[in-house]
């Protein structure tokens, strides 16, 4: 392994970049106004501090020449050779913070400072520490003294071997900058946070048509727009879709959009009314045909000298007219629910309806198990008990048809709540996925052959689910192989049954 490659075989880079992406993808999860905010304030903020770091440097180097200036002229101080610093600074009047160091051939060297009503002689450590820290090839400098701080020193050379060294303290100018610098952050903290309450409200009004646009999308999409008669009244407000403005004119194409929407699901919902009148018309009117058809094979039939292949045929006639009227009476029947027509509603006990259904079915389907799971106390409810009774044979006989032989097939009833719930459950192979989604649609067949030995018309549970539905119900089925459950819910209180349209 390299010495600049990551435990886990990831360059170091790379960890960089992960690190990178996870924060712009937190920054793109963030509202518009949350990163328009930040942007702005943030690039206020760097601009800001720029020009604070800029003007204290500016002022730092002002008054580091004043301070420069000051420290010379007082170095102009002159005394006996005989003096020492103390003698100097007394005959003076200068300001309290003045440190003098002063060397002569007569007096040696001696150190003194102005203390706020006197003067005060320096310790030799202190001299020695001074006089040490100043750099000999440079006039004027920084240096801090034991005990009194730091100070800008100029040193000045004089006749005789003599030499003055003369310095101010920095107190004044790191004060003056200290204080300069806090007015600064202060005024540069209370006008972001007054540019972020200004930023907030401007944003805020200039998204309040886009908010308005997202509502309007959401109320739209929360509405049922699968089936059924559809309208959709839901507009963005005029205020919110001025043309004049980008976001208001998001607001007027979604009006527009739902506009065409709007008709297009009108024209949908009329062709749906046409469909289903001329499917209401076409099999009532077919029924009277295939009623003649039907008698005229059956007297037909009576005639003793028919041959064996006109028998044959004729008795073939039939039977498919006969699967052409079930087929006929199945679509008038969704036709009909689907009109609100075709229910009668009154008390059923759904109970005696389950144990009559499951004896019929045990009688078609002798290879199958047949098991009944019921409470106690029978479920009543308010529906139309034939219909009901269709519903239950429907499930049952789809549960015969789709299964092998030894399937067990349960059906348990209960009321839990303010439900009837049916349940048709069998151990059988389970639901093909590939029709799993469109189970419920008219002539769906898990047999895309279309056999007679396996199924029927694909009507069946189409007119399971227009009927339960019609009571206000709902069915869903889970399945996986050895376990499929057909799950029936009614209301045991229905609502009114709607008027016939």
């Amino acid at each position: 392994m390299s010495a600049d490659s990551a435990p886990d075989g990831n360059h170091p880079n790379d960890l960089d970049d992960r690190a990178d992406g996870g924060a712009t993808r937190r920054f793109r999860r963030m509202t518009l106004q949350a990163r328009l905010m930040i942007a702005v304030i943030g690039m206020v903020a760097i601009i800001l501090g720029a020009v604070a770091l800029g003007t204290g440097t500016i002022l730092t180097s002002i008054l580091q020449a004043n301070l420069d200036t000051q420290v010379q002229d007082a170095a102009d101080l002159r005394g006996y050779p005989t003096d020492t610093a103390a003698d100097i600074l007394n005959k003076g009047r200068q300001v309290p913070g003045t440190l003098l160091i002063y060397g002569s051939s007569l007096s040696g060297i001696s150190g003194a400072y102005v203390d706020t009503d006197s003067v005060e002689v320096l310790t030799s450590d202190q001299i020695s520490g001074l006089l040490s820290a100043v750099d000999p090839t440079t006039d004027r400098q920084t240096v801090t003294v034991d005990g009194l701080g730091e100070y800008r020193v100029h040193k000045q050379m004089g006749t005789g071997g003599s030499f003055v060294l003369l310095g101010l303290p920095t107190s004044e100018v790191t004060a003056t900058l200290g204080q300069i610098l806090l007015t600064v952050g202060l005024v540069t903290t209370g006008g972001l946070v007054l540019l972020g309450v200004v930023l907030a409200i401007i944003i805020r009004r200039s998204l309040r048509p886009l908010r308005a646009v997202a509502t309007t999308a959401e109320r739209v999409a929360a509405q049922p727009l699968a089936e059924g008669e559809v309208t959709i009244a839901e507009r963005v407000p005029a205020s919110e879709s001025d043309e004049r403005t980008e976001i208001g004119r998001v607001g007027a194409a979604l009006n527009t959009l739902l506009d065409h929407v709007g008709a297009s699901l009108d024209a949908r919902q009329r062709n749906e009314e046409r469909m289903r009148r001329f499917v209401a018309d076409a099999s009532h009117e077919l029924r009277t045909p295939l009623a003649s058809i039907r008698g005229y094979s059956e007297l037909s039939l009576r005639d003793p000298s028919l041959s064996e292949n006109s028998a044959s045929a004729l008795e073939r006639i039939q039977a498919q007219s006969l699967r052409m009227t079930a087929l006929v009476e199945d679509l008038l029947l969704l036709a009909r629910l689907e009109e609100g027509q075709e229910l009668v509603h009154g008390a059923v006990d759904l109970s005696r309806v389950v144990i009559e259904a499951v004896g019929d079915a045990q009688a078609a389907g002798r290879d199958h198990v047949w098991e009944i799971d019921l409470g106690e106390e029978p479920v009543i409810l308010a529906g139309d008990e034939s219909r009901l009774t269709q519903v239950i044979a429907n499930l049952l006989a789809n549960a015969r048809t789709h299964t092998p032989a030894g399937t067990r097939v349960t059906v348990g009833l209960a009321q839990e709540g303010s439900e009837a719930v049916l349940r048709v459950h069998d151990d059988g192979p389970g639901v093909d996925p590939a029709v799993a989604d469109e189970l419920f649609e008219r002539f769906s067949r898990a047999d895309r052959s279309r056999a007679r030995k396996t199924g029927g018309t694909g009507l069946g549970l189409s007119i399971v689910r227009a009927i339960v539905e019609a009571h206000r119900g709902e069915i869903t089925v889970d399945s996986v192989p050895g376990d499929t459950t057909f799950t029936v819910r009614l209301p045991a209180k229905p609502a009114d049954p709607a008027p016939a349209a």
